[in-house]
């Protein structure tokens, strides 16, 4: 009998080859490297261009370099041991067990999150264990993206003034003692989790997380100088929308990752997604026309972030009628919030938080998680969620519990970053002062990094003869007028 030829295919595209086993859906492997992607691209370089767009001048630099140190600062932490302690083996009923995700048998083996077997109270299984069609490798690079965005956001409450070095340290401590705590609660098998509280893609796992903890360190940091705080313009409008148009489309990936396949509830999240939005942004810049007579476009990125942000915790689990409810109070409550509350606030105000990420992402994440409770519709709740018959509270049943328990994991969020957050930032400051000096405040960029964002003089600097030469007012950068900044 004639030997059979060599299989003309490559090994790397051969069905049930050692590259390609049977379990891999490579459609589903694709759609979650890309969606993994789409969320890197809103921080990298995203919100790199956003924060130093949106600052002052003086502080492009700083702003931006905060955003791309945390991102590469959580990749590393995370993959030797953040990984594991967010979607590993249960430690705590919070807390999963700490190890690295770096070897090869453990990269290219089945995804699997190990703590997510869902039982019903007689001990039989309900829900099986999540086991995405993938490899480990997709899904340790899709969650630290999300990660590394928490942090990113959270730094926008504390631009301008926040020590380099400290922000440094406080990058892995938080990751480590507060991120993994709220991811493993709530999607990597923890309680709430197994309890049924809603959070499809990160309303109270990334952005209520980073809005209080934000709020938080803001305190503790202290505020910028007298001067910033009183007129803190941005210095590029134009390349800020290139960074919230990056922050925006990124979102597919952000909701339409989290079903973990490239199913039908993906679809849906990706709709939703930009239903609310657009409905946000229109919302939040028509409240400005009818209160201070001017749209701003400041103001418009606010309010697209509150859309993006509301419709997080819910983007696979309601209707699209639901997504324009969400999208008219995303662009209305957080609005209330900022331009009325703080203003009449005296205690928010001792509060500098620089980008108002307390009302873009902690206000409009917590409302994200109640309207969630409310408008998550059942037959999409059973696509994705390991409760079964879960469902909102206008669909009657087991609804209005659903409410009580998004408020009960709001408070758990809340309660747990408030606490660890200030704990953290105390222990840095006894050893690394947590604002900068007087000096770096007055100066900005060049004093802190020896580097500035434009070749231009004008914004913070001391005024020096022989690098600025016989420099007149009519040359300096300042605007003359100022306008709505976040």
């Amino acid at each position: 009998m004639a030997a059979l030829p060599p299989n003309p295919v490559p090994v790397a595209y051969q069905g049930g080859s050692a590259s390609v086993p049977d379990w891999l859906n490579k459609g589903d492997n694709s759609w979650q490297m890309i969606s993994a992607t789409l969320v890197g691209l809103q921080s990298m370089p995203g919100l790199v261009i956003l924060y130093g767009s949106i600052v002052k001048k003086k502080w492009a630099v700083n702003s931006a370099f905060m955003a791309l140190y945390a991102f590469a600062a959580v990749v590393l932490c995370w993959v030797v041991w953040a990984y594991k302690m967010s979607f590993g083996d249960k430690l705590l009923p919070f807390w999963g067990k700490a190890g690295p995700a770096l070897g090869q048998k453990f990269l290219i083996k089945q995804a699997a999150l190990p703590a997510t077997t869902h039982f019903y109270d007689n001990g039989e299984v309900e829900t099986a264990m999540i086991t995405p069609f993938y490899p480990m490798a997709s899904m340790v690079w899709f969650q630290c993206v999300f990660a590394a965005i928490t942090l990113i956001l959270l730094a926008g409450s504390v631009l301008g003034r926040m020590s380099f070095k400290a922000w440094m340290a406080f990058v892995p401590l938080w990751l480590t003692f507060s991120y993994t705590v709220g991811a493993f609660s709530l999607w990597g098998g923890g309680f709430l989790f197994h309890w049924g509280v809603m959070d499809y893609s990160g309303g109270y796992v990334i952005h209520l997380s980073s809005g209080i903890a934000g709020l938080t360190a803001a305190y503790w940091v202290g505020p910028r100088s007298t001067k910033d705080r009183e007129r803190f313009p941005p210095n590029n409008v134009l390349l800020m929308l290139a960074g919230a148009g990056l922050l925006w489309m990124g979102w597919a990936g952000f909701n339409g990752g989290d079903p973990y396949t490239a199913n039908i509830d993906s679809s849906m999240a990706v709709l939703n997604t930009n239903i609310c939005a657009a409905t946000s942004l229109l919302v939040w810049t028509w409240l400005d026309v009818i209160f201070f007579k001017k749209p701003s476009v400041i103001g418009a990125v606010q309010g697209m972030i509150t859309g993006l942000v509301c419709i997080t915790p819910g983007a696979g689990l309601v209707q699209g009628w639901a997504a324009i409810i969400m999208g008219i109070l995303s662009g209305s409550v957080p609005w209330f919030t900022m331009m009325i509350v703080h203003k009449r606030w005296t205690l928010i105000q001792k509060i500098d938080d620089t980008l108002g990420v307390f009302h873009t992402h902690a206000v409009a994440g917590l409302l994200g998680g109640v309207l969630t409770g409310l408008f998550a519709e059942p037959q999409l709740c059973a696509l994705f969620l390991p409760v079964t018959n879960s469902r909102g509270g206008v669909y009657g049943g087991s609804g209005g519990i659903q409410i009580l328990k998004q408020l009960v994991g709001a408070a758990f969020i809340i309660g747990w970053n408030v606490v660890v957050t200030s704990i953290i930032c105390v222990v840095i400051n006894l050893v690394i002062p947590l604002r900068m000096s007087e000096e770096e405040l007055l100066i900005g960029d060049d004093a802190v990094h020896g580097e500035e964002a434009y070749a231009l003089w004008g914004d913070g600097e001391k005024y020096d003869s022989t690098k600025h030469g016989d420099t007149t007012e009519e040359f300096s950068m300042e605007p003359k007028s100022s306008t709505q900044v976040l």
